[in-house]
């Protein structure tokens, strides 16, 4: 395919991103604590990061492990503070009790983002009728991007979810990570999907490790022999 794939990678902190960027990343994700899997980080790392690289960097709008939304009021203040430092970018997903788009939470988080650009993340993979959370995400503004797997457990299990929704298109870019390795890429690039995002396949040490800048040239080069 000739449209040049997104590769994001997931960055912990400033070395994390050169190591990424000079791989080959299009864009970042920054988070903290992956034992949560991934939580918002200090307004410190992003300025640290927004300093070390100049491609797009999304940042996990997220307090608490899991899906809820936890304290909404401190969720505001957290981006607000995240935009004064000159975030751009987010990520953010919360369901609710029946495991359906958290619609109060999301709407007031996206309010204070004042139209940024934004990813739902695989709390999608976890809402108990993924295609009625889009219908009641379809109009919130901002919102571009879905983080998804296909499934809670991996692409392995979704990778039918996923190249059914990638026939059916739509306004928001599907986003494969979770479980995603070199040998899904041609079967999804075939079906159209363009971005990717890998966090553990970057440190192939593990999470104790740097993001490799070898791991992340291989997958640029695939993604982009495909």
């Amino acid at each position: 395919m000739s449209e040049r794939a997104v590769l994001e990678v997931i960055a912990l902190d400033a070395e994390d991103a050169i190591a990424a960027r000079t791989g080959g990343a299009d864009r970042l994700e920054l988070i903290t604590d992956i034992a949560a899997d991934g939580l918002t980080p200090p307004v410190t790392t992003f300025t640290a990061i927004r300093s070390a690289v100049d491609i797009p960097l999304r940042v996990m709008l997220r307090l608490t492990e899991g899906f809820a939304a936890g304290d909404v009021d401190r969720l505001v203040r957290t981006a607000r503070e995240l935009r004064a430092a000159g975030a751009e970018e987010f990520v953010l997903g919360f369901l609710d009790a029946d495991g359906q788009a958290d619609l109060d939470a999301v709407e007031r988080v996206v309010a204070e983002l004042a139209g940024c650009r934004w990813t739902f993340h695989r709390a999608i993979d976890h809402a108990t009728d993924r295609e009625a959370l889009r219908k009641q995400l379809a109009d919130l503004p901002g919102l571009d991007t879905y983080l998804t797997a296909g499934s809670p457990t991996g692409v392995d299990e979704g990778l039918p979810t996923l190249l059914a929704e990638a026939a059916r298109g739509g306004d928001q870019q599907l986003l494969v990570g979770g479980g995603l390795r070199l040998d899904h890429v041609p079967q999804l690039r075939a079906a159209g999907i363009d971005a990717f995002h890998i966090g553990g396949a970057a440190r192939p040490g593990g999470w104790g490790q740097r993001v490799s800048v070898e791991a992340v040239k291989e997958w640029r080069r695939v993604l982009d022999s495909h």
